[in-house]
């Protein structure tokens, strides 16, 4: 697909010149910030500054925070403390880094919400879509492997919880955890490796961020209307446009600071509310915690996970075709994962030609269930694995593969779509009026 049409960096002076036909740098930074975007966007069209300031957060603290640790089990514990007692500022550098990871995941899941009402998935932005869901991956690697950097009794009982499910894959599980772990149970090697990838990981999330705006650079913003930018003329396009600086950078820039604003408030006042207090225990192989649960961030996901149990004839039948291959254990790694495959799969597996949910009423409502039905499995997945809680979990769970392998695919055969705009300045002239910035005589 063509890009968009638009004035393109010509460098003027001889240094300039020089710079451009060696690096043209220039450029590309020029190309970047004035690349012309849909002027309708909404403020939902915000996250993206917040991810890329987070993502910078987490790196520079994290790097510093290096400075001070130790990777060793019988020293981490307390080089944390250190962290936070005797660094300067230490306590203040770990608590934004704690409070950012959840920062992060609140603007990926917003992102992702918002990618999902919009169609922001579909034509001809899958594969920036299969990018950002790589992302949210990485993200979730590295989030996990910091959490046991601490070496607190969540951080040890976490980890060994969760690397135990890669011993349920069959064949080569035993095989793969121990080569995760370094060795036959959680210990040094273990904190070590995760030391050492969760150095690695943000800086490889740095990368796909990278293709990740370079993708939609090429293919052009999607809008709330979903109707794409005419590319029939220059004169066309801006009217369908706007640069991105200065508009939607202050725009932005002005979103960032409202969020700030909450985020250091948190982290000034709050900074422990969403932590576990069993973390400020060292860990001891010998006690194990009364309810092992990860952070906020993994509870929807850990719910689909103890949501499959032996009981659950699914299970039942999986594993008899499989012959006993295919345990509880199993199913519950396969439906984590899957969880996760069936949002990376949603450009096939939504058959409507309307790209935005403004626009399809039957939609809307079992969308809204969706996301009701992703807080309801974060609250089930703090909760223990008792009843009522597994069989709610096993509802939500089925809802939430039902919504994207059943109702997404049969929507688009069965909805009637309401009128879409023609372009995006129809519906820009639309929720503003030019009469209204007209000045009264």
């Amino acid at each position: 697909m063509a890009g968009i049409p638009h004035d393109h960096y010509e460098p003027k002076t001889g240094a300039e010149k020089w710079l451009h036909s060696r690096l043209p740098v220039v450029r590309l930074l020029y190309d970047t910030i004035m690349i012309p975007t849909p002027k309708n966007l909404n403020w939902m069209w915000i996250w993206g500054i917040v991810l890329t300031f987070t993502l910078a957060l987490q790196i520079i603290t994290g790097i510093t925070l290096v400075m001070h640790y130790t990777p060793d089990t019988t020293l981490a514990f307390a080089s944390v403390e250190h962290i936070m007692r005797d660094v300067n500022g230490g306590w203040a550098l770990r608590y934004l880094h704690a409070n950012g990871a959840s920062l992060f995941f609140v603007a990926v899941y917003a992102h992702i919400f918002r990618g999902l009402y919009y169609g922001s998935y579909k034509a001809p932005r899958e594969v920036t879509w299969i990018i950002g869901i790589l992302i949210y991956l990485l993200m979730m690697g590295t989030a996990f492997m910091g959490y046991v950097l601490p070496w607190g009794q969540m951080s040890f009982w976490g980890a060994t919880v969760i690397t135990g499910l890669f011993g349920a894959i069959p064949f080569i599980g035993e095989t793969l955890q121990t080569w995760l772990l370094g060795g036959p149970a959680v210990d040094n090697y273990t904190l070590t490796r995760f030391f050492s990838l969760h150095y690695l990981f943000p800086f490889v999330i740095a990368g796909l961020v990278i293709v990740h705006i370079w993708a939609f650079h090429s293919t052009g913003n999607n809008n709330p209307t979903g109707v794409e930018v005419r590319r029939t003329s220059k004169a066309d396009a801006e009217k369908d446009t706007v640069p991105f600086w200065p508009y939607f950078v202050i725009k932005d820039l002005f979103a960032l600071a409202i969020v700030m604003v909450v985020f250091f408030a948190i982290v000034g006042f709050m900074p422990n509310y969403l932590g576990h207090p069993d973390n400020y225990i060292e860990a001891n192989p010998l006690v194990t915690p009364a309810h092992i649960v990860p952070e906020w961030y993994f509870l929807p996901f850990y719910a689909i996970l103890r949501a499959f149990t032996a009981d659950v004839w699914v299970v039942q039948i999986a594993s008899f075709v499989t012959g006993g291959i295919i345990d509880a254990k199993f199913f519950g790694v396969l439906a984590m994962f899957g969880a996760i495959a069936v949002m990376a799969l949603a450009p096939w597996l939504d058959t409507s030609s309307v790209r935005s949910g403004r626009y399809r009423p039957q939609f809307k409502m079992w969308f809204v269930l969706l996301v009701i039905d992703f807080f309801l499995l974060m609250w089930l997945g703090a909760m223990p694995a008792e009843e009522p809680y597994a069989s709610f979990s096993l509802i939500a769970s089925a809802y939430w593969f039902g919504y994207f392998l059943v109702i997404l695919p049969l929507l688009g055969v069965i909805e009637k779509p309401e009128p879409r705009p023609e372009t995006i300045e129809a519906d820009f002239d639309a929720h503003y009026p030019k009469s209204d910035a007209t000045p009264a005589e």
